[in-house]
């Protein structure tokens, strides 16, 4: 009798662990003492669809006590989808408390979508302040400008799906401040006026298309950097004078290819006359031997070669005594 009383006792002891881990009783009675209608069977329910209870029934909680109307099908439905339930109820509170229009379904979209909601519905709050690396402009006299923007916006809770982040932000406030610089005569403009980058920038409706609106662009820091039509101008003129001296080493080169033809042609020239002089004496011989130069001829002929090679020798010589005299300090001719 004894061992039957404790073997029942033992089953209803195991019956009872399965059903209380099972069956969320203490999170059934936290909803109950909440005014919190959640039924046994719908917390049974969760557990056969593998979903946690807990991660339910507490934001439901939190939103039936902020007043909001929240069905427990539509958070099990958000948390099956890959949601967070937790963070879109307290989006919602936060956006119910500061009398933002933000439904349900628009808070749920914008999880789905990758976006933190919470983070979100803070920022429509309390404006958050981006800024921008530095950001390098040259304006039209070729001084380079190197510029830092803060941009304030407050997050569009309408464009939060489908709209554009902080990188294009940044990106479109850069392209502004690039083309502000860049159409400014010169870099003194810029740096008297640096609301002129603000003005145009903000006229310019960077904010369409991004899931922010921005509120004001302000100039934290404009530096002058490198002076950039300079460093161009030296590049080009380097550019210039290497073309010069390429196109001075062409003609070069062509002058001495022109002159050692022109050297290789005196060269052939010479040779001809050495070959003419040598067949010369052949000449004369034939005509010696045919009668048709007679000795005393030849010895005319002799005697005049000897009479030019002497007069050649003499102005020779002159022509270096007279250049000699130049050059001498007493002016005298030298024998």
């Amino acid at each position: 009798m004894d061992v039957l009383f404790v073997i029942v006792l033992g089953l209803i002891i195991i019956v009872l662990a399965i059903f209380f881990t099972f069956v969320p009783i203490g999170l059934w009675i936290s909803a109950f003492a909440a005014k919190v209608n959640v039924p046994i069977s719908t917390l049974i329910g969760m557990r056969l669809r593998g979903v946690p209870p807990v991660r339910i029934v507490n934001p439901l909680i939190k939103a039936t006590k902020a007043g909001m109307d929240v069905s427990v099908d539509k958070l099990e439905a958000h948390y099956l989808a890959g949601g967070n339930v937790d963070k879109v109820i307290n989006a919602l509170i936060a956006a119910h408390r500061a009398e933002i229009n933000l439904t349900f379904e628009r808070a749920t979209a914008i999880d789905l979508a990758g976006r933190n909601v919470l983070e979100a519905v803070q920022m429509s709050v309390n404006p958050k302040v981006i800024e921008t690396p530095v950001i390098a402009a040259v304006a039209k006299d070729g001084i380079e400008l190197k510029a830092k923007a803060r941009v304030t916006v407050r997050a569009n809770i309408d464009r939060l799906v489908g709209g554009a982040g902080e990188a294009t932000i940044i990106a479109r406030v850069g392209e502004g401040i690039v083309t502000t610089v860049g159409s400014s005569e010169n870099h003194e403009m810029v740096l008297e006026n640096p609301d002129r980058i603000s003005r145009t920038v903000l006229g310019k409706g960077l904010d369409s298309g991004t899931a922010f609106e921005i509120l004001s662009i302000d100039i934290a820091d404009v530096d002058i950097g490198r002076n950039i039509g300079a460093q161009l101008q030296m590049a080009q003129a380097e550019a210039d004078k290497n073309i010069a001296q390429a196109k001075a080493a062409e003609r070069r080169f062509a002058a001495q290819a022109r002159e050692q033809e022109m050297m290789a042609d005196v060269q052939e020239m010479r040779a001809r006359v050495v070959e003419a002089e040598a067949e010369v004496p052949k000449a004369l011989a034939d005509a010696l031997r045919q009668g048709k130069l007679g000795v005393l001829d030849y010895y005319n002929m002799q005697n005049l070669l000897a009479d030019t090679r002497m007069r050649e020798s003499i102005s020779g010589v002159e022509g270096g005594s007279l250049g000699e005299s130049k050059d001498s300090p007493s002016g005298e001719l030298k024998k």
